[in-house]
């Protein structure tokens, strides 16, 4: 086993009185990508934004390199090196691609490498080069997803929290980002913890998985145990090819008309 870098031990978050998070517990190792499956309402998302300090959990400990974490502020969360990619493709709008990047480094004042962090970016997302000026409203929703990863580089974080990047994404662009988000693990060091609903891209791209169901963790383990798992197939996998399939039918029966 490797050394734990986040480490989430029977934590319990609440919407006013619904218990979102019940009892969960995970671990992250460095260099690892992990998954949070689950479907909508399981309690993903909520996981992430407590792990960042948008919420304040009830109960239970979040541990960073070994120390507790849980209920700073979401500013002191970041200078600890996590960096939250939200759901959604949050980018401000107004602002350039070159300048949302720069608020990405905020916090940092070492000029020549927020340089040579930029240029990182630029070479895995090169279609953020060709926009660099260009206001990020006007991103299609795939370069917005990259922008916002980007950003979230720039940081030079130590783990970084993806909260559904294939969402609202066409399967050519998610296969696309997912490859760059290997190599960035591989090739940068890049811990990840992404939830997703897309099991088959998130297991192919991940080390170990986690599937949450009205807030509990029901299973674990690793990447490869979890495809093979008959539960996970039926549920997750077979729903989303039903769905697949079910979208090819409905494109037919269009071209048809």
């Amino acid at each position: 086993m490797g050394e734990a870098l986040l480490e989430i031990k029977n934590l319990e978050s609440f919407y006013g009185p619904i218990m979102a998070i019940r009892g969960v517990s995970l671990k992250v190792e460095k260099g690892q990508i992990v998954t949070v499956l689950g479907a909508n309402g399981a309690g993903k998302s909520t996981l992430l934004k407590t792990i960042s300090g948008i919420m304040d959990p009830e109960k239970g400990e979040v541990l960073f390199n070994g120390s507790p974490i849980q209920g700073q502020e979401p500013h002191r969360i970041v200078d600890h090196g996590i960096v939250h990619v939200p759901e959604g493709r949050e980018v401000f709008p107004l602002l350039t691609v070159d300048e949302n990047l720069s608020l990405g480094a905020y916090t940092r004042s070492d000029k020549a490498e927020i340089e040579r962090d930029r240029q990182m970016v630029f070479d895995y997302f090169p279609i953020l080069a060709e926009r660099r000026n260009q206001e990020a409203g006007t991103l299609s929703g795939g370069q917005q997803q990259m922008l916002a990863i980007g950003r979230g580089l720039m940081l030079r974080p130590q783990i970084m929290l993806l909260d559904e990047p294939s969402l609202g994404l066409s399967p050519l662009l998610v296969q696309e980002i997912f490859a760059i988000l290997r190599r960035l693990n591989a090739e940068e060091n890049v811990t990840m913890m992404l939830v997703e609903q897309n099991a088959r891209i998130a297991l192919d791209l991940a080390d170990v998985g986690y599937v949450m169901e009205i807030g509990r963790i029901v299973m674990d383990g690793s990447a490869d145990r979890l495809m093979e798992s008959e539960d996970i197939k039926s549920f997750y996998l077979g729903h989303q090819e039903e769905g697949q399939r079910g979208e090819k039918r409905w494109k037919r029966k269009k071209t048809w008309r």
